[in-house]
């Protein structure tokens, strides 16, 4: 992570990267004193010899965040493994600043992991806990309940474990003939 931007009109934006350099990418923002964040997560390992290690892989593959304003997205670019500013078209767009904040003050608070993209299912907002104020798709998985949280511009989403007392149904986005699956979630 590099030093904060003093100007109030800096935003998020993703930066796609070569594959596997995001790390290095995240580095060389660094040197540059642009702002970044790269989210990480832990994935155990076991190696052929028996050994048992933790590696710490990017949630989102390929994407680094910058938060720069409108002249410096030219030095994102500079920097070598990014190919693009993500965006619609020819223009980079920016991501809500909100949900970068939460996860980067909230990931080291729970289990976090990446997920695959999602479009249907039942949407939900966390109101309790340290993702509060997030919303995204119900998911169990192995007996825990969780919530899918997506970033649509760069359709990429991570599952976190939640209480199903932190979450509130989305009464707007239930697809047809799904009743309350929140309700029956709490039942099972």
């Amino acid at each position: 992570m590099a030093l904060a931007t003093p100007l109030a009109d800096a935003r998020w934006y993703a930066a796609y990267t070569a594959p596997c350099r995001e790390k290095r990418v995240a580095e060389h923002l660094a040197m540059r004193q642009i702002e970044s964040f790269l989210p990480l997560y832990r994935l155990p390992r076991n190696w052929k010899n028996g050994c048992r290690v933790e590696l710490e892989r990017p949630l989102f593959p390929g994407y680094v965040f910058v938060r720069v304003t409108d002249t410096e997205r030219v030095r994102v670019l500079e920097v070598p493994s990014v190919h693009w500013i993500v965006g619609r078209g020819r223009k980079p767009e920016c991501l809500d600043d909100g949900a970068i904040e939460t996860l980067r003050a909230s990931l080291h608070l729970r289990k976090v992991e990446p997920h695959p993209y999602l479009v249907v299912g039942e949407r939900v907002s966390i109101c309790a806990g340290p993702f509060a104020g997030l919303s995204g798709i119900v998911l169990r998985k192995k007996g825990s309940l969780r919530v899918v949280i997506t970033l649509d511009l760069i359709m990429q989403s991570v599952a976190v474990e939640v209480n199903i007392e932190d979450l509130e149904l989305v009464h707007d986005f239930a697809p047809a003939g799904h009743g309350s699956a929140l309700a029956n979630l709490s039942k099972s």
